[in-house]
């Protein structure tokens, strides 16, 4: 079985469900580094600011691997076109420059 054929899928899902984890704050994880305290799930602030970013990468892993490994019985047949596991990602990216684009221009 080749593993390597499911990774242009693996990189496309990672990034379609990374825009869907930030949008509807979607986090495995929350992290409060003021007060170095680690909760399961979207949480509140503790104290201080509270970090979803790790939440929504876990979040992220576990769709794409998921999704990944429901496609991996098709790439015996197929193979995915290489392509789409750089395009979509690039997409995804140049669709965040947009979201944030308030950031980047004052």
């Amino acid at each position: 079985m080749s593993y390597e054929r499911v990774f242009p899928i693996f990189s496309a899902a990672f990034a379609v469900i990374y825009v869907f984890a930030v949008e509807a704050n979607w986090a495995l994880v929350t992290y409060h580094p003021e007060i170095n305290a680690w909760d399961l799930g979207t949480t509140r602030s503790r104290s201080g600011p509270a970090m979803h970013w790790f939440g929504w990468l876990g979040t992220s892993f576990l769709g794409a691997t998921a999704i990944s490994a429901a496609a991996l019985p098709l790439t015996k047949t197929w193979q995915p076109p290489l392509w789409i596991g750089w395009a979509i990602p690039l997409a995804i990216m140049v669709l965040f420059l947009y979201l944030l684009r308030s950031f980047f221009l004052r």
